[in-house]
């Protein structure tokens, strides 16, 4: 057994810590500057389109080596290997651990975008013009990539990461544990450790407070869509203060009280709405939809997985839009839902692990944009004086609840999809204050109660100031932002993770080549053991082979007397 991960116990301890007090000095800095300079939207507009124009085809590559390394665990003998323990069991059902997974992982972001990225690529297809059917069946196909194998490969790579080197090696909960290889087990707290460690805590700042910023901003366009209120900068920040201060009452209550139940009843609440809409909506033209596009999807993963358009053959900016703001936002969300996925993945072996993470969401994630997307699609296309498009290309935060105005019982639908939306919203803040509150108290996994709060308000800061500071298109610039300098940090994590894994398998300690070798131990123990018996055998038979004729020998003597 792994030894047990310490860390800071103490608030005021944490509180000490260089990583805890640059974290802090930058997040205060950054909602001081982008709350008082005036031009502070521009300048996020100008670094996104510098980062995305110079090093987008890095996010690209990046991505691409993720997923391969992953689908190579899985399918190779280092996916034996268990995250802790040889003979431990998962901490939590797998049921309960995909709903954590999955609410920390995507859930905010699947709310805002299950129609509208359909409904704009129908509008603004990669490739060839916009409102016909190869329009609607390249929206799903690229919903499905965005959505897909990639994002969830990124996720694996650092929980995967994170998990061995803590539950195994008996490292605390750090990123900067994932490259004891290279740095030392003397130096995680070090120099460069802390720097490891303070790109993870600002990412996930960046990264958590894109994706609350758009929860936000969906949250307020139910409102607009039920009340009439305007959904602007006022109703914004009434939305983050309330749901702040009931993010950070969930986080007192613990990951196996508060995240836990929440993300299951969330879960249950979402596949309730979904069986909805598919019973109700277009269910042939549904079926139809996820079939061909799960075809086109696979078909032309290699080519898309690589795509970037560099002859600008394609649509202009398309790929800057979304495939490299997505691949960066995946990659600042990484630190943040992969130490979560790690903190409730002990137990499993890698392979388990990898497949659970990779493919179900995967196949979730393909299910859902088929129901909801398909079907705003269908009514976009098929229906005359349909809206929706009209209204995403307005608001992109209303495009769920305009595609729900087409069902009966509209408002109570948009009611129930506001709630869950509000929950995926507290799951997801939780959920950050949980991970940063570990990287600032040197790997504790129940850092202070003190520590999360502090860095669940700093988080609904963080929101308030990019949504105050450009919307959209600033939450876009900040998940870039946060992504670029983690992946560098990713790639080092793969290059420890699968070093330290080789040596398992030379050494081998693995569990499938120690119950090799114990096996051909056991072998040779029983050809031992067989080779002893006929030796045993001989031996008698040779004794009473002599006895017999030293009798023999006396009784011819007698004889000849």
């Amino acid at each position: 057994m792994s030894a047990k991960p310490k860390g800071l116990t103490s608030f005021r301890d944490s509180l000490k810590t260089p990583v805890f007090m640059i974290s802090l000095i930058f997040a205060v800095t950054f909602v001081l500057v982008g709350s008082l300079l005036p031009d502070f939207d521009v300048y996020m507009d100008n670094t996104f389109a510098w980062i995305v124009t110079n090093l987008g085809w890095t996010f690209i590559l990046g991505g691409s080596v993720f997923l391969i390394i992953t689908l190579f665990l899985i399918i190779s003998p280092l996916g034996e290997i268990r995250l802790g323990g040889d003979g431990e069991e998962p901490e939590y059902s797998t049921p309960a651990w995909f709903a954590m997974l999955f609410s920390a992982g995507m859930g905010i972001g699947l709310l805002f975008w299950g129609v509208s990225e359909p409904i704009n690529h129908y509008d603004w297809p990669a490739m060839g013009e916009g409102g016909t059917e190869q329009a609607i069946h390249m929206a799903l196909q690229y919903s499905f990539f965005h959505w897909g194998l990639h994002p969830w490969a990124i996720y694996a790579v650092v929980a995967g990461s994170l998990a061995y080197f803590t539950y195994r090696k008996g490292l605390p909960m750090l990123l900067s544990s994932t490259l004891e290889p290279i740095l030392g087990r003397d130096n995680l707290n070090g120099g460069w450790g802390n720097t490891v460690n303070i790109i993870g805590v600002v990412a996930t700042l960046f990264g958590i407070s894109t994706s609350l910023g758009l929860g936000v901003m969906q949250i307020g366009g139910g409102i607009e869509t039920l009340l009439g209120i305007p959904n602007n900068t006022a109703l914004w920040l009434v939305i983050i203060v309330i749901v702040t201060t009931l993010a950070i009452i969930s986080t007192t209550t613990g990951i196996d009280k508060g995240i836990k139940w929440l993300s299951q009843i969330n879960l249950g609440v979402a596949g309730l709405l979904l069986l909805f809409v598919l019973i109700l909506g277009p269910t042939l033209f549904i079926l139809n939809a996820f079939t061909h596009s799960t075809g086109s999807y696979l078909q032309n993963l290699l080519s898309m997985s690589f795509g970037i358009d560099a002859a600008g053959e394609g649509t202009n900016g398309w790929y800057d839009a979304w495939t490299i703001f997505y691949w960066a936002w995946w990659i600042s969300w990484a630190p943040f839902v992969g130490s979560f996925i790690a903190r409730v993945s002990r137990g499993r072996t890698i392979r388990s692990f990898s497949i659970g993470v990779l493919l179900v969401p995967t196949v979730v994630s393909m299910v859902w944009f088929s129901v909801f997307g398909g079907t705003a699609l269908f009514r976009e296309h098929f229906i005359p004086d349909s809206s929706i498009l009209d209204v995403v290309l307005q608001d992109e935060a209303l495009g769920f609840f305009a595609m729900l105005e087409g069902f009966p019982f509209a408002n109570l639908l948009i009611v129930i999809a506001m709630l869950s939306l509000t929950v995926f919203f507290i799951t997801s803040s939780d959920s950050g204050t949980y991970v940063i509150g570990m990287l600032t108290s040197k790997g504790n996994m129940n850092p202070p109660i003190q520590l999360r709060v502090t860095w669940g308000v700093l988080e609904g800061a963080f929101a308030a100031v990019l949504l105050l500071s450009g919307g959209l298109a600033a939450l876009q610039t900040a998940a870039v932002v946060g992504g670029f300098p983690f992946m560098i940090i990713m790639l080092f994590m793969i290059y420890c993770l699968i070093k330290a894994l080789f040596t398992e398998l030379s050494d081998g300690s693995l569990p499938m080549e120690r119950q090799r070798i114990y096996a051909a131990l056991e072998d040779l123990r029983t050809e031992h053991r067989i080779q002893d018996d006929v030796i045993n055998e001989n031996e008698d038979e040779w004794v009473i082979e002599g006895e017999n004729g030293d009798e023999e020998v006396k009784h011819e003597e007698k004889e000849e007397k």
